[in-house]
């Protein structure tokens, strides 16, 4: 039964005063409260209905609102019998939370509407139940018989007339279904999934919908989830297609648990491996532990550090207690991993999580991708990754150096994520940004402090005739023109330069150290 079958009802008088996005959803289970915080009582999806007793002041509706509406409830019920109106703070605490509301008439009992509600259900009650159970079953036994997730996923495609597909959060495809979706179309679907107030959510790319179901409970972090995505709208479907869906959630689930346990055994080996390669072990050692760790020791490799940064300790709402920054990491870490082929991630020496990944071209384009994918999710969290350059067995050791010192100017940037490659740390800039910025503000003052002071004495623009000249590789001419200004009037004034900071700019030396100063500003 739809909630707009129930607006229906003229026994019922119900009065629609806010519909959330996809209201006219399936009907849940009914739950009738007057708890200023229900929450804790609450599963997800239910209709709750409450005579408003729990009001004391209009703080009260958010507290009600908020806790109803954390717990994934989509629709309150409230009588007006007590109050003689519904309050406009509960309203606009709806809006808010984006939950429906709807006002019960005062001659009408919350027990006619659960009985309206059992009523109108129980004729399809016992076909609807008995048709998820035999589906139920045939997942299971399919599972049970060897059949692939990819297998069951396409049955349930057939049946719903929807394609399904499993992915990750930084849009790894474990089930590709009839086809991998395009870069934007995953950058849509991970962003909506990673900041929807609940789920199951609809998701626009490009015009095409596509609604995102979580696999498993949804209440772990979704950073590092896995997600059903089925195109279309799940609101405008059948309730047994949903359920379907729901079905094949659960079985998704499953089959994850089974591919972690095979994971978290690997990791003994995989930390034996890394901690033998920072050791200095034997090469013919390090080989084979690496090889028993999954990973292809006898090609080139990438090595990669990674580092999640959590917020302050008031805002770590975002990772569960059981799941903190480092094992968050990891799995995220793993994910990744798993899309560039065989690949190892463990903890190093220093906490830092170290990766081997087989080298390609494109490795960190998809690096930065894929975990830029997760920059809505991270809230006030960061993810830091330094990556070297190719490297072979007998060389990890300074590739790990590499890659950390890549680490230390990722940690230096200001976005959500940043990923830096070796080569990348051979510019002065990214160079700069690992400096303490105190040191960089001495150092620029020592160096051009009696230029920048003469410059506000007279407004002479010495050091935009620096910058300039600089920038133009020392060509007086070239400055000259660029400046409007006669070429005897840069010789003056970079010879100024010169006798206030006692740098020589003919010397390749000094005039690095100009320059340094310069980006250092």
């Amino acid at each position: 039964m739809l909630l707009s079958e129930l607006f229906d009802a003229p026994e019922l008088g119900l009065r629609l005063l806010h519909a959330a996005e996809g209201a006219d959803r399936p009907i849940g289970r009914l739950v009738t409260t007057d708890l200023l915080e229900p929450g804790n009582y609450l599963n997800g999806g239910e209709l709750v209905l409450t005579g408003l007793v729990w009001r004391r002041s209009p703080a009260d509706s958010e507290t009600f609102v908020a806790s109803v509406a954390g717990r994934g409830a989509t629709t309150i019920l409230a009588g007006k019998a007590l109050l003689g109106a519904i309050p406009d703070d509960l309203l606009e605490a709806c809006r808010r939370h984006q939950v429906t509301l709807v006002e019960v008439p005062t001659e009408v009992a919350f027990a006619d509407v659960t009985e309206y509600v059992a009523a109108a259900g129980s004729a399809d009650t016992g076909a609807r139940l008995s048709a998820s159970l035999v589906r139920q079953r045939q997942l299971l036994s399919a599972i049970a018989s060897g059949r692939s997730l990819d297998e069951l996923a396409a049955g349930i495609s057939a049946d719903i007339g929807h394609d399904c597909r499993v992915i990750t959060s930084t849009g790894r495809h474990v089930v590709p279904g009839p086809g991998e979706l395009d870069g934007q179309t995953l950058d849509a679907v991970t962003r909506r999934f990673l900041t929807a107030e609940r789920t199951p959510a609809v998701a626009d790319a490009g015009g095409t919908a596509y609604s995102v179901f979580p696999v498993g409970s949804g209440l772990g972090n979704r950073l590092t989830a896995w997600l059903l995505v089925i195109d279309g709208d799940h609101t405008q479907w059948p309730r047994d297609h949903v359920e379907a869906v729901q079905e094949l959630c659960a079985i998704t689930a499953l089959d994850r648990v089974r591919r972690d346990e095979g994971r978290l055994a690997l990791r003994p080996l995989v930390v034996d491996a890394l901690g033998l390669v920072e050791s200095g072990g034997p090469l013919s050692e390090v080989t084979t532990r690496l090889r028993q760790a999954g990973a292809h020791s006898d090609r080139p490799m990438v090595v990669a550090v990674a580092e999640l940064i959590p917020p302050s300790p008031q805002h770590h709402e975002h990772l569960p207690r059981e799941d903190g920054p480092t094992e968050v990491a990891v799995s995220v870490f793993e994910d990744v991993a798993l899309t560039v082929g065989p690949a190892i991630v463990a903890p190093g020496r220093d906490g830092l999580l170290v990766g081997l990944l087989p080298s390609s071209p494109e490795l960190p384009a998809l690096l930065r991708r894929a975990f830029g994918r997760l920059s809505p999710g991270l809230a006030r969290a960061r993810l830091a990754v330094g990556v070297s350059g190719e490297t072979t067995v007998d060389a990890l050791a300074g590739a790990m150096e590499e890659a950390r010192f890549a680490h230390r100017v990722a940690l230096a940037g200001t976005t959500p994520v940043s990923v830096v490659t070796s080569d990348e740390v051979a510019s002065h800039v990214l160079l700069l940004a690992t400096v303490p910025d105190d040191v960089r503000r001495t150092y620029a003052h020592r160096v051009l402090g009696p230029v920048l002071d003469h410059d506000r004495r007279t407004k002479a623009d010495l050091i935009a005739t620096l910058q300039e000249f600089l920038a133009c590789s020392g060509s007086w001419a070239r400055t000259a023109e660029s400046l409007h200004l006669h070429v005897n009037t840069v010789r003056y004034r970079i010879e100024r330069v010169e006798q206030l900071t006692g740098r020589d700019l003919s010397s390749l030396e000094d005039r690095v150290d100009v320059f340094l100063a310069l980006k250092s500003l």
